[in-house]
């Protein structure tokens, strides 16, 4: 999902910035943070900095194809995540 649709869901829309502060903040090792991605796709950190090498490498050990930072297929939807996870309702 993206850092907006994040913030939708938790009843906040137009704080996707808020999200990623939050989400920035972060101290629980549990949280799937890794999977909000900029609304483009893209990792939102620098290219090659600590945290850019850990997002890639835990959505790709979850067998998402990411190329030059970008996840290539992103759902539009959380709708569309679920279907694409786990099939038609």
């Amino acid at each position: 999902m993206g850092y907006g649709q994040v913030a939708a869901r938790a009843g906040l829309p137009g704080r996707a910035r808020l999200t990623a502060r939050v989400l920035g903040q972060n101290e629980d090792p549990d949280l799937p943070w890794h999977r909000v991605l900029r609304s483009d796709g893209r990792i939102a950190m620098p290219e090659g900095s600590r945290g850019w090498r850990e997002q890639t490498q835990r959505l790709r050990a979850e067998g998402v194809a990411i190329e030059r930072g970008r996840v290539k297929h992103m759902p539009r939807s959380a709708d569309d995540l679920d279907a694409a996870l786990w099939g038609p309702g």
